[in-house]
Formats: C-alpha cells, sequence, structure tokens
C-alpha cells in the first residue's frame, strides 16, 4: 500500500473540535451513500457520509463541495439540518477531503432539472457516482451544488439521521418511536417526560441501520430553509482567520514567479539563466517546455529575478492572429442574415458581438508542492484551491507520472472562481508541481501575478450573431432567426416567445485562443443577443417592450410571473426626466428564470450612469434569503463590469491586457442600487449563482436605447458612443 493510500487520509478527515473520524466501513446501494462512515462510528457519533454528532451537542456536516463565496456550504447544511431538526446554532462545516468517496454523484440529478423516475432512482444515483468516482470529479459549478448534492443527499443524509436518533432513543426509553419528537438538537418523550440531547443519543444511534428512504419534511413546515441564517464562512473572513491558497505557508518553503510562453501552444526556446542566478535569494532557475520559473526564498525577489531574463518563446504559428482576424473568421462562417418569410409587412436585421473575457478572480493563481521520489513512486503533497480536487488531483498525478494515489490534494477557499478553477483548467496546478519536483523534497509555492492571470486564463469566448426577424402589419411577430459563432447550445439560444418560426443556427470558425467556462457560460453571450434583438423586433412593431414580452409568454406563466413582477418593481411606464430610460430582459439557465430591469441615465454627452437593477427571480425555492440576495447581487455586479467595460484583445497572438489598467472593474461608486425579488414556485430548484448574469447586459442596452436612441450591439458599451441620437 502507497504512502497517500486511504489510511493517510484519516487524519485529513478530523473536524474540528473531535468527534469524526473519516474511513470507509462500507457502502450502502441507496442514495447520498449515508453509509460510508468510520469503522468506529459509534463511538465518535457519525450517523451518516455527511453528518457526526460530538458529546458536546455539536453537529459537523461535511460538504464534498468547495466555498468560493457562493454560499454553498451553508445551504447545503441548511438543507441537512433543516431535515435533522438541528439547532442551527449547533452547526458546523468542513469541506470534504479529496477523496474518491466523495466524488458527486448528484450532478447528474442536477443537470437533469432532478427528474429521474422513482423506481430507477437508486441505480442511477449508484450508476452517477460510480462513474463521477472513475472519471474523479467533486466538482463545484455549473450551479449543481444545492439543487444536486443538496436536493439529493444532504436532505436525504438529515432525515436519515433524524430517524436513526429517535429510533435509538425509543429504544432506549422502550417507548414507540412514533411518540419521539427531535426537534432543536433534541429528542423527547412527553408521555415520560423524558428528553436527551442529540450528542448523548448519537453513539447509539450510529449503530441503527441508515434508512434508504427516510420522510422528508413538508416544505410548509419548514424552519430553517427560507430564512436568511448567518453564512457560516463569513466570520473567518471578518476575523482574517479565513486560509486561501495564497495565504498558506510552510517551514523551509521557496517561492516560484513564472514567465509563460506570451503565444498559447509556444514553447521555450532559450533563456540566459545567469542574469538570476547571480540574484540574492534566488536558487535555481527552472525550465519548462512551455515557460521559465525562478525560484527564491520570497516572492519577491523570484519576481525581481525573473524580470531579469529575455527568454525566447516560439508562437506554434499563431503569431498571426489577431482579434480582427479572429472575428474576420466569423463574419465569413455567419454569411448572409437568415432568411425570413416574404410575406412580411417589415424585416429587421441585426449583428451582435461579445467579446473574450477574463475571470479576474481577486486571488490570483496559487498553487504549493513538495515532490518526493521519482518516476512511478513519486508522492506529491498539493496545496490549492480549486473548483474539483479530485481532478486537480489527477492533473497533479498527470504531471508527475505517478499514480493519483499517490498525491495528497488539500483544498482551500477559493478567492472567487466563476470557472476559471473548474477542472481542465488546472494549468497552474500542473505548472507548480512541475516547479516543485525541480526543488523536491523542498515545498515550492508558485503564485502567478496578475498579468500571469489575465493573459493565460481560460477566457469566455468571444462571439458573433447575425439575426433576422420579420413582423406582420400589426406588429405580429413572424419569424426569429439567428446564426452565431463562439458556441451554443439548447439553453443558451431558448426564447420562450410564441413565434410561429424560430431557429438558432451555430457555424464553426475555429481560432487558436484556449476558452472555458465563464459565469453563466454561453447564457452570458446568447442572452444579450436575443434579448437585445427581441427589443429591437418590440420596438420595430411600435410596441412598448415590456408589453411586446409579455404577449408571446402567455403560455409560459413563470416567463409571465418573472416579466411582470421586474416590471412591477421598476415602476415600468411611468414617467422618467429626459435621458433616463429603462430596459428589460428575461432569461432561463441553470433551471432559473430570471427577468431584469435596468434604469440608466445618460448625460447629453454621452455619460452613462446605472442608477437601478431590478431582479425577479424564479428557481424554485429559496434556501437561504440573504445568501440568495447576495448572489443576484454578485452576479449583477459581475455582468455589469463585463457590460460596461472588459474586453480581452488578441494581437500577434498574445493577449494585449496585463492587468486591471487595461482590464477594468466598476468601481463601488459606480455600483447601481439592486433591488431583488424571489418569486415561489413549484419548480425544481434552480441555480442562483450563474442566472442573474445573462439578463443584465441587454437590460442595459436596452434602457440606453430607449434614453437616447443609441442601440448598443457590441461589448463592452464603453466602445460605443452614447450621445443622443
Amino acid at each position: 500500500m502507497n504512502k497517500w493510500s486511504r489510511r493517510a487520509f484519516i487524519g485529513a478527515g478530523t473536524v474540528a473540535g473531535g468527534g469524526f473520524l473519516l474511513g470507509v466501513a462500507g457502502f450502502t446501494f441507496a442514495p447520498s451513500r449515508h453509509s460510508l462512515v468510520s469503522a468506529d462510528a459509534a463511538a465518535k457519533g457519525q450517523l451518516t457520509t455527511w453528518i457526526t454528532i460530538t458529546p458536546d451537542n455539536m453537529i459537523d456536516i461535511l460538504i464534498p463541495h468547495c466555498e468560493m463565496g457562493q454560499g454553498a456550504s451553508t445551504a447545503l447544511a441548511m438543507m441537512a439540518a433543516e431535515e435533522l431538526e438541528a439547532d442551527w446554532s449547533l452547526v458546523r462545516v468542513q469541506e470534504a477531503p479529496a477523496e474518491d468517496a466523495y466524488a458527486n454523484g448528484y450532478i447528474i440529478r442536477a443537470m437533469g432539472g432532478g427528474y429521474v423516475p422513482a423506481m430507477l432512482g437508486r441505480g442511477v444515483d449508484y450508476g452517477a457516482y460510480k462513474a463521477m468516482e472513475w472519471i474523479g470529479l467533486m466538482v463545484t459549478g455549473g450551479s449543481t451544488s444545492v439543487r444536486g448534492t443538496g436536493e439529493w443527499g444532504m436532505r436525504v443524509a438529515g432525515a436519515a439521521a433524524k430517524e436513526m436518533l429517535v429510533a435509538a432513543a425509543a429504544k432506549q426509553w422502550n417507548v414507540p418511536a412514533s411518540e419521539c419528537v427531535a426537534k432543536s438538537s433534541r429528542i423527547t418523550h412527553a408521555a415520560s417526560g423524558k428528553s436527551a440531547t442529540y450528542g448523548e443519543l448519537a453513539p447509539a444511534a450510529a449503530t441503527e441501520s441508515v434508512p434508504t428512504s427516510p420522510t422528508l419534511k413538508n416544505p410548509d413546515t419548514f424552519t430553517i430553509r427560507r430564512t436568511s441564517a448567518q453564512r457560516l464562512d463569513l466570520p473567518s473572513k471578518v476575523d482574517g482567520s479565513a486560509v486561501y491558497a495564497i495565504d498558506f505557508t510552510m517551514p523551509g518553503m521557496l517561492y516560484a514567479a513564472l514567465a509563460i510562453a506570451p503565444v498559447q501552444g509556444g514553447k521555450l526556446v532559450a533563456v540566459d539563466t545567469a542574469p538570476a542566478d547571480a540574484m540574492p535569494g534566488v536558487k535555481k532557475v527552472v525550465k519548462l517546455d512551455e515557460a521559465v520559473a525562478v525560484v527564491a526564498d520570497s516572492f519577491w525577489r523570484a519576481r525581481r529575478a525573473l524580470a531579469a531574463l529575455k527568454p525566447e518563446f516560439s508562437d506554434a504559428g499563431h503569431g498571426a492572429v489577431s482579434t480582427d482576424s479572429i472575428f474576420a473568421a466569423f463574419d465569413q462562417a455567419l454569411g448572409p442574415a437568415p432568411a425570413v418569410p416574404k410575406n412580411a409587412a417589415r424585416t429587421i436585421t441585426a449583428d451582435y458581438r461579445a467579446p473574450f473575457l477574463a475571470h479576474a478572480t481577486m486571488e490570483p493563481m496559487v498553487c504549493t508542492a513538495r515532490v518526493e521520489g521519482a518516476g512511478a513512486e513519486t508522492l506529491a503533497e498539493v496545496w490549492a484551491g480549486v473548483q474539483d480536487p479530485l481532478n486537480a488531483r489527477s492533473v497533479a498525478a498527470k504531471a508527475l507520472g505517478t499514480d493519483v494515489h499517490n498525491v495528497r490534494l488539500t483544498n482551500f477557499m477559493l478567492g472567487g472562481g466563476f470557472g476559471r478553477r473548474l477542472p481542465f483548467t488546472f494549468d497552474y496546478v500542473d505548472l507548480g508541481v512541475r516547479v516543485a519536483k525541480a526543488m523536491s523534497p523542498i515545498p515550492v509555492k508558485t503564485i502567478w501575478t496578475r498579468e500571469n492571470d489575465l493573459q493565460h486564463d481560460y477566457y469566455r469566448g468571444a462571439a458573433l450573431s447575425r439575426h433576422a426577424g420579420a413582423l406582420d402589419a400589426n406588429g405580429t411577430p413572424l419569424a426569429a432567426h439567428s446564426n452565431y459563432t463562439g458556441g451554443g447550445n439548447d439553453e443558451a439560444v431558448f426564447m420562450p416567445y410564441k413565434i410561429a418560426e424560430m431557429a438558432a443556427e451555430g457555424k464553426k470558425a475555429p481560432h487558436a485562443i484556449r476558452e472555458g467556462q465563464w459565469r453563466s457560460v454561453l447564457n452570458s453571450q446568447h442572452g444579450f443577443f436575443k434579448e437585445s434583438f427581441i427589443d429591437e423586433m418590440a420596438h420595430a412593431a411600435g410596441k412598448d417592450p415590456f408589453e411586446f414580452r409579455r404577449g408571446l409568454v402567455t403560455e409560459q406563466p413563470r416567463f409571465k410571473a418573472a416579466l411582470e413582477k421586474a416590471a412591477s418593481m421598476s415602476g415600468w411606464g411611468t414617467p422618467l426626466p429626459p435621458g433616463e430610460g429603462r430596459g428589460i430582459a428575461v432569461c432561463d439557465s441553470f433551471g432559473t428564470i430570471c427577468a431584469e430591469v435596468v434604469h440608466v441615465a445618460v448625460s447629453p454627452e454621452g455619460q452613462l450612469k446605472v442608477l437601478n437593477v431590478y431582479a425577479a427571480i424564479d428557481c424554485g425555492d429559496v434556501i437561504n434569503l440573504d445568501g440568495a440576495t447576495a448572489q443576484a447581487e454578485g452576479g449583477i455586479i459581475f455582468a455589469l463590469s463585463a457590460a460596461l467595460l472588459s474586453e480581452i484583445t488578441i494581437d500577434k497572438g498574445q493577449v494585449v491586457q496585463t492587468n486591471f489598467r487595461d482590464y477594468p472593474m466598476i468601481h463601488i461608486a459606480d455600483a447601481p442600487k439592486i433591488t431583488t425579488a424571489f418569486i415561489r414556485s413549484d419548480a425544481p430548484l434552480g441555480g442562483l449563482g450563474e442566472p442573474p448574469v445573462p439578463p443584465l447586459a441587454p437590460a442595459l442596452c436596452n434602457a440606453i436605447f430607449a434614453a437616447t436612441g443609441v442601440r448598443v450591439r457590441e461589448l463592452p458599451i464603453r466602445k460605443t458612443s452614447l450621445k443622443k441620437a
């Protein structure tokens, strides 16, 4: 058995305060994998895979997802605690370690809207779990945590633990289980007057069989969910005790700074290491295929020495690639505007353009690694902040040529993710372990500068779309067609409107710029495209944009309710001063419908001020009201920066932008007042981290048109003059 076998992870599974020892005793062929517990679960009070109750009545909940500011750890704990009938003040959370046993089997449920025939449920859950375990995915992203692990894992785990506690109490008191009541982390039996805390009952409860189909609470009886519970991750962030990957230190650690081939696919051709070798604190200059790293006793010294080098890189044949060449290829691939009915009274055509975008997380990429041994016997410890610890572990193992079980990965809170730390984007882990291997066995922290981060991202794809629409003499839409480049899928291009002819067709125009998932993924481009064009159709029809949309969603009650709520919140239709305008948009993504109204003011000189954003959101139900509001506000601000200011451009095959001076974000003074409302519906749980993003850009551009008559068809908006038409 190798050094980093399952036994080596026992210490990593210890929950603060005691009471839990990670191990594997067995697996139940049932949803939630509840019976994945330690061999001494009874002594420790571990009731299910995810829930341990300590003697002092504290409830420790293991969360198989990362925390990157989205509040998932709190929401998932609330879902478990609700079913457990726990005292919320006694709940703690810990992220599950990067072990195969914690692969995300519920992502299939989330991506499928939760629907699986009851008779197939256990088999689907087991199969999905085994598939994710085999692939090595423990992912947090795609708005899947709450609607996957929460709904199908944490709820069931909490309900199962409650039934185990009730059964244990009933046996001890020799009373019917049906007469025992669980409430606020205590079991009581009114007739006998007996009562015990969960902590007192946990050892006996842990010996009970884990129910595979426990009874879940009626939503009307929720007492924890639908409240604004305090986020469990916030106190440590406020007092500074939270640890991010960039904070991590250990004795004897060295630091590395990187220069990476500026053109994707480029290789290191030559570098004279002498200038860096001669500088104080420098330990080694490490040459890699696509980069050169300086390792020193401080990052400042490493970065200073790196600046003294003049590495030469190849351009992989992409030296002539530019933003202009990419969009020229997009334009050629799109061809003429799509055809529309010839009997139309009026036709409308428009092109829309969206740029490459970076993730620009607050915390740049960081990886610390310690490597020992060589070849297949290589052992490594890795410390990073990622959205998928298992995939990151696999990347490290592949880079070192060793088995994944020879790698131990510790994950930290993330200083932003937005897709940059998702699977298949772990170049910083790959580079980090290769640099550390060159310094074996000394641990090395490889830190990306902001310049590294912006110029070597996995970018939100650029895209160009070409639209054509048709109206009859009464302004009723007959057709809405679009051709687009840059990617799309059914969700992203879907329009809820009742129009006789609707079609969206993707055209391929490959390029050399690497792309990745960005907050709301393809919906971010297509939300802008389709909701800008439907607005143009409304104005061409001579109709109010809100009323035009509402008339086309009479058979889509959720869309209609969201549109009406957003319009009502914003005072839609009430007069505004000259130079002000409102715009509306609605999009469906990740199982959630979000309608937004943006209110702007534009000066005669074309200076734009975003005054208000109103968001009406139907995500089925809300777990944590305060957390949901923060998610909506964060998504809106994220989208607002992108719409107004952000753009990645390419010249000679490489990214032009280097830092926030040329990849700007909005400042606090630029932030609008944001008002949110959540519409409860009987729809399955939807996501919240991403759905507020897609409607923002079109609603904003539609508002600008209402205020000025200027139609913005290219992002970022700063590239368009907003002087009144």
